[in-house]
């Protein structure tokens, strides 16, 4: 049996970070390919409006499933004073339902003037948790999270544990922020969401058919 048939039609979410949408050589869209053949709903985040543009372009060269979409459009994200409001999902449900691979900027829909920025981190988890995604992988450089006393790389943690990593200051920022909106999905009711290295080679592949682990997993238990 092909891992990925067991993912037919169910939706899983990559924010992708600047390292990987910018490396010529990472197998991202390759990767989209061959889930897309199974039936999985991809839903990528770009790390900003002109990185969602180019792989935009990379997807469609070699296939006319992809395009863009802003916090604005179909009022997909509206901003509250916190960051990002409840996610309408109907447009990406429509999106993926169809086939295509929606590639989402980080704004969000303001009631007046125009969008506001928002962390790629925080969408990519209000979107998975909004669309009962069975994964969220967050891409980032580091390629998982460190131990702040022994330096080693965690296999797994659990929500509280990865909220307490969120809050420490030994941990980079931009890390810091892609752990909490991992920690925050799976309290919502993702299955599992992995922090890896987006420029590995097949990195989502493995993240969501194998039980291999590049990076960290944040999980609350049962995986499906």
């Amino acid at each position: 049996m092909n891992p990925a048939s067991a993912f037919s039609g169910k939706t899983f979410v990559v924010r992708v970070d600047e390292a990987t949408a910018s490396d010529a050589d990472a197998t991202l869209v390759a990767d989209l390919a061959v889930l897309a053949r199974e039936q999985v709903r991809p839903i990528l985040v770009a790390p900003n409006a002109l990185a969602a543009r180019a792989i935009v372009r990379a997807i469609n060269r070699s296939a006319n499933i992809a395009l863009t979409l802003s916090g604005s459009d179909a009022a997909l994200l509206p901003h509250t004073p916190s960051g990002v409001g409840r996610v309408q999902t109907r447009i990406l449900h429509t999106l993926t339902g169809a086939g295509f691979i929606p590639v989402v900027e980080p704004t969000a829909f303001a009631a007046f003037g125009d969008d506001e920025l928002v962390l790629a981190d925080d969408v990519a988890g209000a979107i998975a948790a909004a669309t009962a995604a069975t994964r969220a992988i967050f891409f980032h450089r580091a390629g998982g999270v460190n131990d702040p006393l022994t330096h080693q790389l965690i296999d797994e943690l659990t929500p509280a544990e990865a909220l307490e990593l969120a809050d420490d200051p030994r941990v980079d920022a931009d890390l810091r922020s892609a752990i909490r909106a991992a920690a925050l999905g799976v309290r919502r009711g993702i299955p599992a969401a992995q922090i890896v290295d987006g420029r590995v080679a097949h990195a989502a592949l493995v993240e969501l058919l194998t039980t291999q682990h590049l990076g960290t997993q944040v999980t609350g238990g049962l995986i499906l």
